[in-house]
């Protein structure tokens, strides 16, 4: 009888503790990218990948402390932001990039939304009625998506880790997806 409270007991530590390694922390993953590591340099920016390997990929996605992000390169300019759309978090990573008046910009593949990759704003196309025959422009909502700071240095990339101090529509479903291991679905 004792022996089995002890296998049991046994049983039970090592079930806590791969609970606890499977759930532990992870500030830093990276996923969907055959980039090679990725880790936090001392000046705290985060080591995306090989620079050539992600021009050739195209976008990369990986996790910045915790947050998912995702980098582009497109005509020849690295940019990165929330991979998670600011209206309802839908994949920007799975979205194309279309010129729309002179800027690049990624459209998120659940409702069509429109972001900018130099600056997370927001683009939507109306019409002013008073104009005697309206057109349709493209306006600004305004900054709505969390862009990160891109780095090349000696061939690697890296992003800098986010600013929280300030606020943007994005951070609500970045954080609802942080840890939440999603990386790897929808490619």
């Amino acid at each position: 009888m004792l022996d089995l409270i002890i296998l049991s007991l046994h049983f039970f530590i090592c079930f806590l503790i791969s609970v606890a390694i499977w759930c532990g922390r992870k500030d830093v993953d990276l996923c969907s990218s055959s980039t090679g590591a990725v880790g936090m340099e001392p000046d705290g920016l985060i080591l995306i990948g090989k620079e050539d390997d992600i021009k050739k990929s195209r976008r990369v996605t990986a996790k910045v402390n915790g947050r998912e992000v995702v980098v582009f390169y497109h005509e020849g300019k690295f940019h990165a932001m929330d991979s998670r759309c600011y209206h309802e978090g839908g994949p920007l990573r799975l979205g194309e990039i279309e010129d729309i008046d002179g800027q690049a910009c990624i459209v998120c593949p659940w409702h069509k939304y429109k972001i900018t990759l130099e600056t997370g704003e927001g683009l939507y196309e109306g019409i002013n009625p008073l104009e005697p025959s309206p057109t349709p422009q493209w306006q600004s909502k305004g900054v709505k998506q969390r862009i990160h700071k891109v780095t090349i240095d000696n061939g690697n990339v890296y992003v800098s880790p986010p600013d929280l101090s300030v606020s943007f529509d994005s951070d609500y479903f970045a954080d609802k997806y942080k840890n939440s291991g999603d990386l790897a679905m929808e490619k």
